[in-house]
């Protein structure tokens, strides 16, 4: 295969155009259809990807009429997180390839619905794979090949902090944000489901939750804007989860991995301290550990939310041309949602969750709620 496969975007909002951008920068890849039921968010963008010179995509109201037009080899789900699974099985259904924009669903069980559709998929020969595009920056990769070649010893403990600022124009900017049945969720959800990814995908499967979820900055949303929570893992590691959309004026992101060896921070996706016995050199060795990549950049830089999808669907692109299965697929989302989901069962019911208790869908009736509002 040596020709651009063709690609439909569906849902034309702020994070379309991120994955707009990305595309514009593969020559594997060519965005042939947007759909949105809003003509002018289709026209929108349509204008943005012809500025690239790559051509202007039709526009469609409906992914089906999308498909039934033809040309379309991949399809990427930018939607509102609720409408996840009905999209994702109309593209498979019809050959194509998915890309799902994080998270996976809202719903844990039309998440698993979703994961069993891409197994099926997969087993045509088709790629499905969600958007976690930090498992592909440099530090996060040096990060874990230590830890899978035993340089910290054991693992300990760990940090994953998402402190954001999200001002309540953001919230007051569409209907379904922050709400339950489509956002899934607040802070943890949306904004740190990457940074939960990432500490899963360090330390393995949890065992069990315990979290605490508040309201404190924000008006007229269902979901928290701020958690915090401790993670038992089956190693006896322990970790600290804290998410918050209520940071002034955004502090950033930060992932600490602890063991007995050796430790590693990673700061705003670059690898700020890593110190190891199993290096002949300790101390911060972030210019050291990191390997060239000339997609790396400025961490603060506009173009730097660009450069992890960019990563991710070169990932996805080889993926569907050697016949491979993506780096993320399907049952990795469906981790970190049973771990956000558990979270908020946690703070729901006011005890620890077993991750066992989600995975089985035991607690799948549970309505989950945040926690107190900000006193008026």
């Amino acid at each position: 295969m040596t020709e651009a496969l063709g690609v439909a975007i569906v849902g034309c909002g702020t994070i379309a155009y991120n994955h707009a951008n990305a595309i514009a920068r593969i020559p594997g890849l060519r965005v042939v259809a947007l759909v949105d039921v809003d003509a002018a968010a289709c026209a929108s963008l349509a204008d943005h990807i012809s500025g690239h010179g790559r051509g202007r995509p039709s526009a469609w109201s409906s992914l089906s009429a999308a498909l039934e037009a033809g040309g379309v080899d991949v399809v990427v789900i930018c939607t509102p997180s609720g409408l996840h699974v009905s999209l994702a099985a109309e593209s498979l259904e019809a050959g194509t390839h998915v890309v799902i924009e994080k998270p996976l669903d809202v719903s844990l069980p039309r998440a698993r619905e979703i994961a069993e559709l891409a197994a099926a998929a997969e087993a045509r020969g088709l790629v499905v794979s969600v958007i976690s595009q930090h498992r592909f920056d440099p530090a996060s990769r040096v990060v874990h090949e230590a830890v899978q070649a035993g340089e910290f010893g054991r693992l300990t403990s760990g940090i994953a902090s998402i402190a954001w600022w999200r001002d309540q124009a953001y919230y007051d900017s569409g209907a379904w944000r922050g709400t339950w049945q489509l956002d899934g969720g607040g802070a943890a959800m949306n904004q740190g489901v990457h940074t939960i990814d990432l500490l899963l995908w360090m330390f393995g499967q949890p065992l069990e939750v315990s979290a605490r979820s508040a309201t404190l900055a924000h008006d007229r949303i269902e979901v928290e804007d701020t958690l915090v929570a401790t993670v038992t893992f089956a190693s006896g590691a322990l970790a600290v989860i804290h998410a918050t959309t209520a940071s002034y004026p955004s502090v950033g992101t930060r992932l600490q991995v602890h063991g007995s060896r050796g430790s590693a921070v990673i700061e705003e996706d670059q690898l700020l301290y890593f110190s190891s016995t199993a290096s002949d050199q300790e101390g911060n060795r972030a210019s050291a550990m990191v390997p060239a990549d000339d997609l790396r950049g400025n961490p603060r830089a506009a173009d730097s939310f660009v450069v992890g999808h960019l990563r991710q669907y070169l990932d996805v692109v080889d993926a569907i041309r050697i016949g491979r299965p993506p780096l993320v697929g399907a049952p990795d989302a469906l981790l970190a949602l049973a771990v956000v989901r558990a979270l908020y069962l946690s703070q729901t019911l006011g005890r620890t969750i077993a991750l066992a208790e989600v995975l089985d869908g035991s607690l799948d009736a549970v309505e989950v709620r945040t926690g107190p509002k900000a006193a008026q």
